[in-house]
């Protein structure tokens, strides 16, 4: 049965902040594993330098892929970055940054996305995304497969790219967000003696490129904010 209320249970936290200023704008996301920000500075349409910045990061070959994000994006349009492709070559986490960035670059406020999945409760795990304290998206999911809302249920996390893209523009944002949460909260119940060989892991972001697999080393602080001694971006 579903909880009242996902603060009030263990689970995964993950938060999102998009910040827009005069000619920049700062997009910065915390969770169990990661700390991170990216900030685009442009001249209203295109990218003039990229700033990336790994508080934490879970892997000791992360932090290359800061210089990678910036030949990535440097000299693009902002409306052009959904385009660009090379997300796998790329730090995953700052790329979606780097994406959220420019999709609010020209906005007058800043946006705040706050993502809760559940631990497992009799099996399954409950996912929500909110915004200003409002619930914009809820599902349940079970062994990595949808089960509400029951249009959906029996679709992986992985596939739900053909429902999202029906989706309207907004609304595609916040599914792929709590998509992603949802898929990285399954770290919760892996031990971490079983995902910490990078060379078994497929080769879908920068750290677990076959050339530098062999060289990453798991490093980093965990922490647990559904035990409430912290919140994501605090600092």
């Amino acid at each position: 049965m579903k909880p009242a209320d996902l603060n009030q249970v263990s689970g995964f936290r993950r938060r999102f902040r998009i910040t827009p200023y005069e000619n920049k704008v700062c997009s910065e996301v915390e969770d169990d594993y990661h700390c991170m920000s990216v900030t685009l500075h442009h001249n209203g349409e295109l990218v003039t330098a990229v700033e990336a910045d790994m508080q934490r990061a879970p892997w000791t070959t992360c932090p290359g892929a800061q210089q990678k994000l910036e030949d990535t994006f440097v000299g693009v349009a902002l409306q052009s970055f959904s385009e660009r492709g090379e997300k796998q070559t790329n730090c995953t986490h700052l790329y979606d940054l780097a994406l959220l960035a420019a999709d609010h670059a020209l906005d007058d406020t800043q946006l705040v996305y706050d993502i809760l999945i559940s631990d497992h409760i009799e099996g399954n795990r409950y996912a929500e995304i909110r915004s200003k304290g409002d619930t914009l998206l809820s599902w349940t999911e079970k062994d990595f497969h949808l089960v509400e809302p029951e249009a959906l249920a029996g679709t992986r996390l992985d596939k739900l790219g053909g429902w999202i893209r029906t989706l309207a523009e907004t609304e595609q944002e916040v599914a792929k967000l709590l998509r992603w949460g949802n898929m990285i909260a399954h770290g919760r119940s892996i031990p971490l003696e079983q995902q910490s060989d990078a060379t078994k892991m497929p080769p879908n972001c920068y750290t677990f490129q076959p050339q530098r697999a062999v060289e990453a080393k798991r490093v980093g602080v965990i922490y647990d904010f559904s035990k409430g001694a912290k919140v994501p971006l605090e600092h």
